[in-house]
């Protein structure tokens, strides 16, 4: 059961469109239905369940098929009913949220609604009729609309399962119990490992692009303080292509939850309503931002972000300094992380000798085979200090760097060592613990809740008690 409801998890967290929340206007029901005990039965043709205040159509199933196929799925290997029982998992939480007062943040889905139109029409090469043509809708704004209520529900619903499970933790004792209950035989085998560091040279644009990016920023600015507008200036000037389009509208911004750069966050959170910034510098080059609303924690921002343009003379001596500095380390005149620290221009590593953070574990180790393809061919059969040829790579806005990678330490593929790979361990058993808890709730919330299997999904063969036998 804990195999199918990781899976569950999985499907519930993934990206697109997985059910259809909006009823036909020719699906009429005949009374409302109460969230616990109806007074009738529900008569509409084509519903295949109801959980609590949600309805599943039976062409919400053949939705979600076509939608796991289109995201490069393989619908052959989940069953007809395994799908059922997740959308029934979906409404399940779904509701729960609502019961539950879990608020929702429009504008952030309306945003991400826009994300995903925009990603649907470039499949299509950019043809909105065939978008409209494959969810059989005759105008954007319905399409948008209804897209706009399934990401709600699914956003209801993985808020729920968050905070089922947002304050479980494992202590040390409990991770011990849970490696020592696995038999011998049975526990897990971890792959190769490798301890990688890197040093990154990136090409710096010359000062007179910089000023000249700043002064466009500034008569942008005072454009906008005259009586401009902000939104058409973003579309015609940013190189943020994720939010120029929107008028470089950015998701709303949490002081609580902060997700932008550290320079960004401190630039908005210092501004008024309706201020805009002066320029100021992040990683990704030089931005303004407009302040437009602070609701409580959260602050709605637009920005103008603009990249200086390197010169092709700064991409050849960054060329030349990241060579220099591999037959520096090479002959022995100084060592990698020594290096890194001297002349890297990635600051997340440079400090730590270069050495790279495994986000998943937050430690120094990457498996072999979860390392990105790219790196994998150049560090696959180096030799422990050794160093790699130079790579030729682009930044997150797309700009040319170069690096080189060294191994620092390998570990073999190996079994479960409790000392070696607690990390990895106390993973494994907060996820079960995680797991239990889920199901725990989800058997609680099944009996609590009014919930009504039609035709013939009454024969599947649930994991859960749908039908309360």
């Amino acid at each position: 059961m804990k195999h199918i409801i990781a899976v569950c998890l999985t499907l519930f967290v993934a990206n697109g469109i997985l059910a259809q929340e909006i009823i036909d206007e020719t699906i009429k029901k005949e009374e409302v239905v109460d969230s616990i005990k109806p007074t009738t039965d529900i008569k509409v043709d084509g519903v295949s369940a109801v959980v609590g205040d949600y309805i599943i159509l039976e062409s919400d199933i053949d939705k979600t098929f076509l939608q796991l196929k289109a995201q490069g799925g393989d619908p052959s290997v989940i069953s007809r009913c395994q799908l059922f029982g997740k959308l029934l998992e979906d409404k399940l939480y779904a509701h729960h949220a609502i019961q539950d007062s879990i608020v929702i943040n429009d504008a952030e889905i309306r945003s991400y609604v826009g994300q995903q139109l925009e990603q649907i029409k470039q499949q299509v090469g950019g043809d909105m009729q065939q978008v409209l043509d494959f969810y059989k809708k005759s105008d954007e704004q319905s399409l948008r609309d209804e897209m706009f209520e399934i990401n709600k529900s699914q956003k209801l619903g993985s808020e729920m399962q968050r905070k089922i499970i947002d304050e479980i933790e494992v202590t040390p004792e409990e991770v011990r119990q849970f490696f020592n209950k696995i038999p011998k035989e049975q526990r897990p085998t971890f792959g190769t490992e490798l301890k990688v560091a890197q040093i990154v040279i990136k090409p710096e644009p010359t000062q007179e692009e910089i000023d000249n990016v700043i002064v466009k920023l500034k008569t942008i600015k005072r454009e906008v303080e005259e009586g401009g507008n902000f939104r058409s200036k973003a579309l015609f000037n940013s190189d943020d292509p994720g939010s120029k389009k929107d008028g470089g509208a950015l998701p709303p911004m949490n002081r609580s939850r902060p997700r932008m750069v550290k320079e960004f966050r401190e630039v908005a959170f210092s501004l008024q309503e309706g201020e805009i910034s002066e320029p100021f510098k992040t990683q990704y080059g030089y931005h303004i931002i407009l302040l437009e609303k602070i609701r409580g924690q959260e602050y709605d921002v637009r920005h103008i972000l603009m990249i200086p343009e390197v010169a092709e003379s700064s991409v050849k001596a960054a060329k030349e300094k990241i060579e220099e500095t591999k037959k520096n380390i090479e002959e022995g005149n100084i060592s990698f992380a020594d290096a890194a620290r001297e002349v890297s221009d990635e600051v997340e590593t440079k400090f730590q000798g270069g050495q790279l953070i495994n986000p998943a574990t937050q430690d120094y180790n990457f498996e072999l085979t979860k390392i990105d393809t790219e790196i994998y061919v150049k560090i696959q059969d180096l030799e422990n200090n050794t160093i790699s040829d130079v790579l030729v790579d682009r930044d997150e806005i797309g700009n040319v760097q170069f690096k080189i990678l060294t191994v620092t330490d390998r570990i073999d593929e190996h079994e479960a060592n409790y000392a070696r790979d607690y990390l990895k361990i106390k993973e494994l058993a907060l996820n079960e613990k995680r797991l239990d808890a889920i199901a725990k709730w989800q058997e609680e919330k099944i009996q609590d809740t009014y919930i009504k299997i039609s035709g013939s999904y009454r024969d599947c063969d649930f994991t859960n008690n749908w039908l309360k036998k």
